[in-house]
């Protein structure tokens, strides 16, 4: 189901908590709605990120605030979002998550009927893999808002998930026992759950999430975001990649008008959505510091979308990107559109990689492993899409996050870290430490960070 009744908010004043909060994607698109938020982020580089970018965020472990400051948090939050760590549920990753699914659910049921925190952690340290309870979190968030006499235990009122496709499952499992059970209080939500792909949200790469999206009872029945532009369609435009190479001509970036005129003639059901974005659309242009990429160029990348494999491979400036990962940073970039002619340009850099990820230009990104951060990232521009339905209000306008981000003063930079960290320009001892992450890096993998957006 997705959207389509009139705009009207369902809250007076939405205040969002942020967990797993990442570089900022999901407060980026806040931002943009002009609606605060709260992060919250494990990771010392993404959080250097976040305050260069003038977000307000707590660098912490999200089960060690819920355990140990979960009444130092401002009481007047009242929608909860987050993406949880992907990575045992990614098909990128070993599926630790995936296998146990049926497992995760019974913790579910666990959590409604009220088992306490001891039992349930206690129970938690058997699974393989730590990160794969991580998907608890939003749940055991939303359960302990109704214990908290910060509070007055009073429950969230909109509740905002996205996760990787394989975690449907779980939402969906979600979606059951906050409708028919309720929470340990008795607090009962309407839930919609569904797989959802950002290109038709105008996100210049092809990227599926599952979300879920929550209303607190007596708030009216919650819709997914209408799409605003059309899917990608790899056989499609495979099919006209194979005539142009059968003697007509390959596509370029100044044929994209002609290519727009050409999908809007379509006689289809979703004539009246806007053609998907493409790499050459959002890089073409000068834009910031961005020099813009007006050549024609190939991009060659290392690794699948979504599990897709339809959307492996090389694609031009004129398809919108592959999924964008990690990996962004290895992404192939050739400017000249016969792969034979071996002369590769430059990779993405970081600024191009963020607005691949519907990021505004000049995102300070910020530490080390800034590729993985904009790959963890929730897209900005999805992510208000998904924080309008969830509160009732209108669609975003997408030029306020093509406007170069100007980052936080100095000044602002000091505040936000003394807040977040302890100290003006430092971790202290209530920051987590990178050897107390599980599992532990690895020379094979350098990288497997709690954070996820």
């Amino acid at each position: 189901m997705t959207s389509t009744a009139p705009h009207q908010s369902v809250l007076d004043k939405p205040f969002v908590l942020d967990l797993f909060a990442g570089p900022g994607g999901l407060d980026v698109a806040g931002h943009a709605l002009d609606i605060p938020s709260l992060g919250i982020e494990w990771d010392r580089s993404a959080c250097l990120t976040r305050y260069a970018a003038g977000l307000d965020t707590l660098h912490a472990d999200v089960s060690a605030v819920r355990r140990d400051a979960f009444e130092s948090l401002p009481p007047e939050i009242n929608v909860l979002a987050g993406g949880p760590p992907c990575q045992t549920y990614s098909v990128a990753g070993k599926g630790a998550g995936r296998k146990a699914l049926e497992e995760v659910k019974e913790y579910i049921e666990r959590l409604m009927a009220g088992q306490s925190d001891e039992a349930i952690d206690k129970s938690l340290k058997k699974l393989s893999d730590p990160r794969t309870a991580m998907v608890l979190e939003p749940l055991r968030y939303a359960i302990q808002a109704t214990r908290s006499p910060n509070r007055q235990k009073r429950p969230y009122d909109v509740i905002v998930l996205e996760q990787v496709p394989a975690v449907e499952a779980l939402w969906k499992h979600y979606a059951k026992v906050l409708e028919q059970t309720g929470l340990p209080d008795g607090t009962k939500y309407k839930v919609v759950v569904d797989v959802l792909d950002t290109e038709t949200y105008g996100v210049p790469q092809t990227r599926s999430r599952a979300v879920l999206i929550a209303r607190r009872e007596g708030l009216g029945q919650p819709s997914l975001p209408a799409p605003t532009h059309r899917a990608y369609e790899a056989k499609e435009w495979n099919r006209r990649a194979e005539l142009s190479a059968s003697g007509i001509h390959q596509p370029t970036l100044d044929d994209k008008d002609t290519e727009e005129e050409a999908e809007k003639s379509r006689a289809t059901d979703d004539s009246a959505l806007k053609p998907w974005k493409s790499m050459g659309e959002v890089l073409a242009r000068p834009v910031g510091t961005h020099p813009g990429r007006r050549t024609p160029f190939l991009v060659r990348s290392n690794y699948g979308s979504s599990g897709v494999p339809g959307r492996r491979g090389v694609r031009t400036d004129l398809q919108p990107a592959a999924t964008v990962t990690g990996r962004i940073s290895r992404f192939v970039v050739f400017e000249h559109l016969d792969e034979q002619v071996v002369r590769e340009g430059a990779r993405f850099s970081m600024n191009e990689a963020g607005m691949l990820q519907s990021f505004p230009p000049d995102y300070p990104w910020s530490g080390t492993a800034q590729a993985q951060q904009v790959g963890n990232a929730v897209p900005p521009v999805f992510g208000a899409h998904l924080l309008s339905a969830a509160l009732g209000l209108p669609v975003p306008n997408p030029d306020v996050l093509r406007k170069p981000w100007v980052p936080a003063t100095e000044e602002q930079r000091a505040k936000l870290r003394s807040h977040g960290c302890g100290a003006a320009d430092t971790c202290t001892a209530r920051c987590p430490r990178p050897e107390d992450q599980a599992p532990a890096r690895s020379a094979a993998r350098p990288r497997t960070e709690m954070s996820k957006k």
